[in-house]
C-alpha cells in the first residue's frame, strides 16, 4: 500500500449504476476511478492506458463478460487485482471468477462501505468473498459440464437446429446430440432449452 489512492477501473453496462459507483467511490479519499467501461471488450484497453490497481467488473457485458475480461486482465496487466461486483450471486460463477485469477467476488446489495473495504483488502492481498455466496458454492460443487457441452448449450441458445450447432461448433451432427443429451443429464432437466437455462441459473455458463 502506498500514500497515493487506490486507482479503480470500473466495467459496469448500467449507466446509473456505474454512475452512482463512481461517485460513492470517489468520495472515499483513498480512492480514484480512474476509467469507466460501459462493454466488456473496452475493459482490457482501459486498463492497459490507465494501469489501475484494481478492476471493479460486472460479470454480464456486452461484448465480453467481466469473467473472460478477468482472465485477460491476469495475462496483460497482472499488477490489476480483479473484484467481481455483480448482481448473480451464482456460486458457478464465483468459481469460474475464482479460476480467471478474480481475487475478489461481491453482489451488488451490499453497502458501498463494504465494497470500498473490500478495494482495499484485495489490494493488500487479501481474497474477499461473500460469505454466503462462498457457502452455497462449496455445497453446490464443480461445474459438471465439459468445455464442449457448454459451447453446444451456449450455441443453441438462439433456438438453432442440431445442424446449425454442428456447423457453427465444426463437429458433426450426431457428437453434438451426444453433447447435448449429456448436458441435459448432468443438469437432471428433460430438454436442451432447460439445460441451458439450468446451467444459467448456476453460473455454470
Amino acid at each position: 500500500m502506498t500514500d497515493r489512492p487506490v486507482r479503480v477501473l470500473l466495467a459496469e453496462d448500467q449507466g446509473m449504476m456505474r454512475g452512482a459507483l463512481a461517485l460513492l467511490l470517489g468520495m472515499e479519499d483513498d480512492i480514484e476511478v480512474v476509467a469507466q467501461v460501459a462493454a466488456g471488450d473496452a475493459i482490457l484497453d482501459a486498463a492497459l492506458a490507465h494501469r489501475p490497481d484494481v478492476a471493479l467488473l460486472d460479470i454480464e457485458l456486452p461484448g465480453r463478460s467481466g469473467l473472460d475480461a478477468a482472465a485477460d486482465l491476469r495475462t496483460r496487466v497482472p499488477d490489476c487485482r480483479v473484484l467481481i461486483l455483480t448482481t448473480f450471486g451464482r456460486p458457478g460463477y464465483l468459481r469460474r471468477a475464482m479460476e480467471a485469477g478474480a481475487t475478489g467476488f461481491l453482489v451488488k446489495d451490499g453497502p458501498v462501505e463494504e465494497l470500498a473495504a473490500a478495494i482495499r483488502r484485495v489490494l493488500a492481498g487479501e481474497t474477499v468473498v461473500d460469505p454466503a455466496l462462498a457457502t452455497a458454492a462449496l455445497s453446490a460443487g464443480p461445474n459438471p459440464l465439459t468445455g464442449r457441452e457448454s459451447d453446444a448449450l451456449k450455441a443453441s441458445a438462439d433456438g438453432a437446429t442440431v445442424a446449425d450447432i454442428a456447423a457453427r461448433l465444426h463437429l458433426s451432427e450426431s457428437t453434438v446430440r451426444n453433447y447435448l443429451s449429456s448436458a441435459i443429464g448432468k443438469t437432471g432437466t428433460r430438454n436442451r432449452m432447460e439445460a441451458l437455462r439450468e446451467a444459467r441459473s448456476q453460473g455454470w455458463l
